[in-house]
């Protein structure tokens, strides 16, 4: 059986103003075994000043490396989030992530469909979306590089939907980068939906949704940012948990939360349930 790893995605740190080194520093304090950051085209004030702990791709990947290897941590993942159905964004930005991504040591580039256009109808979506994959997975395979396609958007929010967009492109660098949050506000059982994807996970966004959010959001949404501390909220963890340890693959569980408090309880949580 595959190896569970627990992991923080530096959205953690996002409303405390920290920068990308802040972030990885915090994690490894915590004794989180990787990081998932987020990469952004251009150039952006907060990140330049240190105040947010997204990396530009202009920057040398090698500041990603580096500040992982200084705190003994892994990356399991980039944050390289596109909008697939619009190929002018989608396509260039994923195939420099893929490059980013080698050199920095990164295995895996997270994204998802992306918010409906107006004027599409959604066959003309799907051809929007199977191209978008396409020309990145041509960029990722030679690289070893794999795209974990998320449960978030217009189509992925469904059963069937995130089944046809993970079987668009037939290729050894699609994976299901499944997120338990997303999936539980679109309405449906994410303990169920993983038994159903299970060997096509290569990534998990670890995201619990409280019990406000769930009253409020659920069934009504397309995902959500961020959710509360694992443990916390409605996500049966322990079968999620008790799915990953069935199947053949690594699999790290990148915590999705809001604050650097509800990292610190997710960590203590997770940790407990894995090494059980």
């Amino acid at each position: 059986m595959g190896k569970i790893g627990i992991g923080l995605n530096l959205e953690a740190v996002r409303t405390s103003h920290k920068s990308f080194e802040q972030g990885v520093a915090f994690a490894a304090e915590l004794g989180y075994e990787y990081i998932e950051p987020m990469v952004h085209w251009g150039r952006e004030l907060l990140s330049e000043a240190r105040y947010f702990h997204s990396v530009s791709m202009l920057d040398d990947p090698f500041r990603i490396r580096d500040a992982v290897e200084k705190y003994g941590l892994k990356l399991s993942a980039f944050s390289s989030h596109s909008q697939l159905s619009k190929p002018e964004i989608a396509v260039e930005y994923l195939k420099q992530a893929a490059r980013f991504a080698k050199e920095a040591g990164a295995p895996i580039i997270n994204t998802h469909e992306g918010h409906k256009q107006t004027w599409t109808s959604p066959e003309e979506d799907y051809v929007l979306i199977k191209y978008s994959i396409k020309e990145a997975a041509k960029v990722c395979e030679p690289r070893g590089i794999k795209i974990g396609l998320e449960t978030h958007q217009t189509y992925s929010l469904t059963v069937e939907g995130y089944d046809r967009i993970l079987n668009l492109v037939d290729s050894p660098a699609i994976g299901a980068n499944f997120d338990t949050g997303n999936a539980y506000l679109g309405g449906l059982d994410p303990c169920e939906w993983l038994e159903h994807v299970k060997l096509r996970v290569i990534h998990m966004h670890a995201k619990d949704i409280s019990f406000e959010q769930s009253e409020a959001e659920r069934g009504k949404v397309m995902g959500t940012a961020v959710g509360c501390a694992c443990g916390d909220g409605m996500v049966d963890w322990p079968r999620i948990v008790s799915i990953l340890r069935s199947v053949p693959q690594d699999v790290v569980m990148s915590v999705e939360c809001g604050t650097m408090d509800q990292a610190a309880r997710s960590i203590e949580y997770l940790r407990k349930l894995v090494n059980s």
